[in-house]
């Protein structure tokens, strides 16, 4: 399926190396101001080319607004958007064009569909989040007048951890560097660690965190559509991301009740937490606090060191990989956990029936 959502959807379109990525959304509420800038800083902020911790592939990713938009202001109608690809070089995949790469989607999408578009992993590319990233800014600015904020930050590259709550950090800082990591000193040795796997021709993993605040009580379901569910099933959907988890995560295995627990008090005549291990999720509903989770990626298949695989034909060859190829989709992953969150929220609110879109 190219498509996800129930009420609010976004349908994806586009291969790495076509003219176009693009994409319909659909059950965007009627009567909210967008900013196309708004719209245009998330993709800048996921565009290749834009530090040397990336690909160099150079592209502007210009969004061009089709329809669903009258004067600034969202009609209700279907929002149809392109966004032209400008400097693909397919030639350097003529060499990948009858090997299996390792741990790529080559040998998976060859036995599903017979056929692949090895041009930069083509449907499989992580050039297809440029979809994604525009549907989530428009979310992100409707959730906005509803007091629903999605902050990502990058917590972890390889060794390098940033080890602290979400709550002791300035998340204000987190687009200052790079990597996007909101600790100036951590994020330089990430940067430096990013680097040093560059030069030798390898690549490595990472996690983002990610924290949704002012998600009211009550979006989700106590069974099979619980909030955290709906949550691990958008993060999961996203390229290279191996694992998921909120709140405590795993962690909480090996902790007790009486430390997991999240005493109840009564604040200003309201009922809340005294903590939130709990990640803001109680038997699959929101209860008002803060969502928190963390989305681990792998290091990028493709890299240049030298590797055993096979080809078409079955024969062992050995392969390096050419061309242009992030080190660590870490900090570009970083709006599309915030993007996929904010369509996630905004979908299930509509649910839910909060918010009085």
């Amino acid at each position: 399926m190219n498509t996800i959502g129930k009420l609010y959807t976004l349908t994806s379109f586009g291969e790495s190396h076509g003219e176009a990525m693009g994409g319909v959304i659909d059950g965007c509420p009627a009567g909210f101001v967008l900013s196309t800038d708004e719209v245009q800083w998330e993709l800048d902020r996921r565009r290749p080319g834009q530090s040397d911790l990336t690909t160099e592939r150079k592209e502007e990713d210009k969004v061009e607004l089709l329809s669903g938009i009258l004067e600034g202001v969202t009609t209700g109608m279907p929002i149809g958007f392109i966004v032209r690809n400008r400097d693909q070089r397919s030639r350097d995949y003529e060499e990948m064009k009858d090997v299996f790469r390792p741990s790529h989607a080559d040998f998976t999408l060859e036995k599903k569909y017979g056929i692949r578009d090895y041009r930069g992993g083509g449907r499989s590319s992580a050039r297809e989040h440029v979809a994604r990233v525009v549907a989530g800014a428009i979310a992100k600015q409707i959730l906005r007048t509803r007091g629903v904020s999605v902050q990502g930050y990058t917590s972890q590259i390889g060794h390098v951890e940033l080890d602290k709550p979400y709550t002791g950090l300035d998340l204000s800082r987190v687009d200052a560097n790079a990597v996007r990591c909101p600790d100036e000193k951590l994020a330089g040795e990430m940067e430096d660690l990013i680097r040093k796997v560059k030069a030798e021709g390898d690549s490595i993993g990472g996690v983002v965190s990610c924290v949704i605040r002012g998600i009211p009580a009550g979006v989700g379901e106590p069974v099979f559509d619980r909030f955290q569910a709906r949550l691990g099933h958008y993060m999961m959907g996203i390229n290279a991301a191996k694992g998921f988890e909120y709140g405590e995560g795993f962690r909480a295995a090996a902790m007790r009740g009486s430390e997991h627990n999240d005493v109840f008090t009564i604040a200003d005549g309201l009922v809340k937490p005294l903590t939130n291990h709990a990640g803001g999720i109680l038997g699959g509903i929101t209860s008002g606090e803060d969502v928190y989770f963390r989305v681990a990626f792998k290091p990028v298949a493709t890299i240049g060191r030298e590797q055993r695989t096979v080809d078409l034909s079955g024969k062992a060859v050995l392969f390096s990989a050419h061309g242009r190829h992030d080190p660590c989709v870490v900090p570009r992953a970083v709006p599309v956990v915030e993007a996929m969150a904010a369509m996630l929220v905004l979908d299930m609110m509509l649910e839910a029936g909060r918010g009085n879109f």
